[in-house]
């Protein structure tokens, strides 16, 4: 039996791992933290956002980019620093704002992000898990009458692809949504995707590890990672350490899913991940009774702040922003209450907000925003890393297909894997809907 060794217990190596076991492999899987899913998605937004797949590299970008430097709680926010790896993100991320580019990167990641949908449908049937999830779709709501032109006009590229987008009046949005009935007056339009989802990434992760645990699979918790060991063209074990001193591990194959530690990790290896840390922050608040209005029956995403609201049960978590600051995980205040300052504006009443809960958390963006998921240059190890702020949205899939790909087949979904198996029929690019 092959053994596996997965590094990092998050979105992307539970469900590799949960795969993986399902194919008969032996897998272990080793994180610093003292349980599963404690780090880049702990708190995001919980959305599950095929209709979201645009991504940030774009026409427009570079203008928003600059016009947000120096503004301490804008959405996309840059703070320069003397860090080579940084600059050659940025230089990067600019090739990818050409136009052809955008459209490709908004496709591939569509289909991945769809197959990953149907995936997590297939799972949640089969396992039952609780995790406070939703299917009454996404709404994306536009303040500004030109952004919801622009929008309107880009969400036809995933309509002609297989993903359904409605264009719709304020008032239309707010049948289908309303609680937006407080805040419909200052809206110019809305995108409603029916077919996305909510849920709590964390309560789903950490009861399917609980689960893949019970069928063989090996977590070691609280267990830091110093390096791995390459030995020519392999990668020979890794160095670890649960306190008690360095010890290494080894198998016959290496998953990477470290989150934005991937890229710092296989550096050391000579392997190249162009990836740089995005800092997201999320507030997680109770719900009051006796709200003139009822909580958000889907997710909510607001264009204009690109700030997410989803209802979690008895909570609303306001997730958003994204600080280009290196790896602190400090909470930048300022950044934390624009989130909640915007939760009052469309839902003055909504929440017991003197009970926020902040929490900020590291993504791992890629330049293009698509992730990387294959075997890397070296032949016994692979990666499953850099899906930025889509980790839960593409996580089930992600994990699924790269463990078709460690068992030499070719993955059903349609995307730019790293050295996969060669695929001998073409895939339409038009998913179907689940």
């Amino acid at each position: 039996m092959k053994r596996i060794l997965i590094l990092g217990a998050g979105i992307l190596g539970v469900h590799t791992a949960w795969f993986l076991r399902q194919r008969g492999f032996e897998v272990t899987v080793v994180d610093r933290q003292p349980g599963p899913a404690l780090e880049t998605s702990f708190a995001n937004g919980a959305q599950i956002s095929v209709s979201q797949s645009d991504p940030w590299a774009s026409p427009h970008a570079p203008f928003k980019v600059l016009k947000w430097l120096g503004q301490e709680d804008a959405p996309l926010l840059f703070r320069l620093r003397a860090d080579p790896n940084q600059w050659r993100w940025g230089l990067r991320f600019l090739y990818e704002c050409l136009p052809s580019r955008t459209e490709y990167n908004t496709l591939q990641a569509m289909r991945l992000a769809e197959y990953s949908r149907r995936t997590l449908q297939a799972m949640r049937r089969e396992t039952g898990i609780q995790y406070d999830h939703s299917e009454a779709g996404i709404m994306m709501i536009h303040a500004d009458p030109k952004s919801f032109a622009d929008a309107a006009q880009a969400a036809q590229l995933l309509t002609r692809n297989g993903e359904r987008r409605d264009v719709l009046a304020v008032a239309d949005a707010v049948k289908i949504e309303p609680a937006l009935a407080h805040t419909a007056p200052t809206l110019a339009g809305a995108i409603y995707a029916p077919h996305d989802e909510g849920g709590d990434a964390y309560k789903f992760t950490a009861a399917l590890a609980a689960l893949a645990a019970e069928r063989g699979v090996e977590f070691r918790y609280g267990v830091a990672i110093h390096r791995l060991e390459r030995a020519g063209g392999a990668i020979s074990g890794v160095v670890v350490n649960d306190g008690n001193g360095d010890t290494t591990l080894t198998a016959d194959a290496y998953v990477v899913a470290l989150g934005s530690y991937s890229q710092p990790m296989l550096r050391a290896v000579g392997v190249d991940a162009l990836m740089y840390p995005a800092k997201g922050y999320s507030a997680t608040i109770p719900l009051a009774s006796g709200s003139k209005l009822p909580a958000p029956r889907g997710s909510i995403t607001d264009d204009e702040k690109k700030v997410v609201f989803t209802t979690l049960g008895d909570r609303l978590r306001i997730a958003g922003t994204a600080e280009m600051t290196g790896f602190s995980t400090d909470l930048n205040m300022v950044r934390c209450e624009a989130l909640t300052r915007r939760a009052k504006h469309h839902f003055p009443d909504l929440c017991q907000w003197e009970r926020v809960e902040y929490w900020t958390g590291l993504r791992p963006a890629t330049p293009s925003n698509l992730p990387i998921i294959g075997r890397s240059s070296l032949s016994n190890l692979y990666l499953n890393t850099g899906h930025g702020t889509l980790g839960w949205t593409e996580g089930p899939g992600s994990g699924r297909a790269l463990a078709d790909i460690i068992a030499g087949e070719v993955p059903e979904v349609d995307f730019a894997f790293l050295n996969a198996p060669a695929r001998k029929i073409a895939v339409s690019a038009a998913p179907s809907n689940a």
